[in-house]
């Protein structure tokens, strides 16, 4: 049983002063102060007469301390083994000391708990053998239940069911990202750029691509995250189709603002506008750059969370079951896609698809295109011919153009040398028969 804090010392009503004479007590009951309990704060005058704050504590009484001692010396009959604990007071009047009393309480033993990782709980010590558990193992719990019910309502069988291995993870959001990855498909049409190049006087497609392409290697350089990149390429475009008759000079210009906008957007640590400054040769200084950076955000009204291709890259790599060198090769076709302007005539969703397609292709998998890919991509294989051809077609011409920007990145052993493998045959086969 544990007791109360015992202060050494406290006066009656009124109080003392700094002689220990006893100040008398004022008949006002407006003046009296309410008995504070602990923690409150009282001023008591000190040897020179200044206020002194001290802590006010409730006083011991003889009743209390007597069954405080009663309780004491039950417990150590009971039990032998005692731990010793030391009582030290102040009671009555005038500050009288109480003996020190040796009082002996009985130990609780101790109970060790362990967790299994079946969130079981199960004592190690002070537990019968015959005792059972009372504890049931959940095995169903109501986030299972929605999570199937959600994949019923989307017509996912196990075949088709590429979120049952991250069932526990909460990363992975497996019970929301059927309906994430929906709501991407319609906000992908909302945000869809249309063909522009018509309202430029004084760029056209080919100056397009030469910036898309230094853009690549600004990426690679500082290296930065994937997803800046096809954000870049989304902001250049979507405000150069909102901004007719953007000058020439100023083209690298919205180059350098997109991707420092989409780098505050994407990354931890994004660039310095220095830093822009410095890859861009000084041509544009820091006001320039801010300037511009303003006139994007504003034109585009500040609305910059879209679906680019790399979001339906990330689950179509997923659906494919796809390797290191698969994603690499899927890298390879999409970013290719970015520089090239006619691109533009597909969907975000389109690409990625298309460049998964494209990809296993070229690495001979088999089956090309299975019904789990055509469940989370929501195309069939002829829907994909089209714009795979496009890719192939850019592959074959990758080494002899003079932009070799995502040629050179993916030449490297760090991409498993992917831009190095021949073009996929088949797919070049039917494109020469269709032209």
């Amino acid at each position: 049983m544990a007791s109360r804090p015992i202060v050494p010392h406290q006066q009656p009503k009124g109080g003392a002063d700094a002689l220990g004479k006893q100040k008398p007590v004022t008949g006002n009951g407006n003046n009296r102060r309410a008995l504070g309990d602990i923690g409150n704060l009282v001023n008591v005058r000190g040897i020179e007469g200044k206020p002194q704050p001290q802590l006010c504590h409730r006083p011991v009484t003889r009743s209390f301390g007597a069954q405080l001692l009663a309780n004491a010396q039950a417990a150590a009959a009971a039990d032998k083994k005692s731990a010793a604990i030391v009582v030290d007071g102040v009671i009555g009047k005038g500050g009288v000391k109480v003996s020190k009393q040796k009082v002996t309480i009985k130990p609780k033993p101790e109970t060790v708990i362990e967790i299994s990782p079946d969130t079981q709980e199960e004592t190690t010590s002070q537990k019968k053998p015959q005792e059972k558990s009372t504890r049931k193992k959940v095995e169903t719990t109501l986030t299972k239940i929605l999570t199937a019910r959600s994949q019923a309502a989307c017509g996912l069988t196990k075949a088709n069911d590429i979120d049952g291995a991250d069932s526990e993870n909460q990363l992975a959001v497996v019970e929301y990202v059927e309906d994430m990855y929906k709501f991407y498909r319609l906000a992908e049409t909302s945000s869809r750029i249309h063909d522009y190049m018509d309202s430029q006087t004084q760029i056209n497609d080919r100056m397009r691509s030469i910036l898309m392409d230094w853009l690549i290697e600004v990426h690679n350089k500082f290296e930065l995250m994937p997803e800046t990149l096809y954000l870049t390429q989304h902001i250049v475009d979507r405000y150069l189709s909102m901004e007719p008759n953007v000058l020439r000079r100023e083209l690298q210009l919205v180059g350098i603002a997109g991707m420092l906008i989409a780098s505050k957007y994407e990354e931890i640590w994004a660039p310095e506008i220095n830093e822009f400054i410095c890859v861009s040769d000084k041509v544009y200084n820091r006001e320039q750059i801010l300037r511009m950076e303003k006139k994007i955000l504003n034109k585009l009204e500040w609305s910059i969370t879209v679906p680019t291709p790399y979001v339906f890259l990330v689950r179509f790599f997923k659906a494919a079951a796809s390797d290191k060198e698969m994603e690499h090769m899927c890298f390879f076709f999409a970013e290719l896609a970015l520089m090239q302007y006619s691109m533009i005539m597909y969907c975000p969703s389109m690409i990625a698809a298309s460049s998964v397609y494209t990809a296993r292709c070229t690495l001979k998998k088999s089956p090309l295109w299975s019904e789990t890919l055509k469940h989370h991509t929501g195309f069939s294989e002829p829907q994909l011919l089209d714009c795979a051809k496009h890719l192939v077609m850019f592959h074959s011409m990758a080494a002899e153009s003079k932009l070799k920007g995502v040629y050179k990145k993916y030449s490297t052993p760090e991409h498993d040398t992917v831009a190095l493998l021949p073009p996929a045959s088949n797919l070049l086969e039917e494109l020469a028969v269709s032209t």
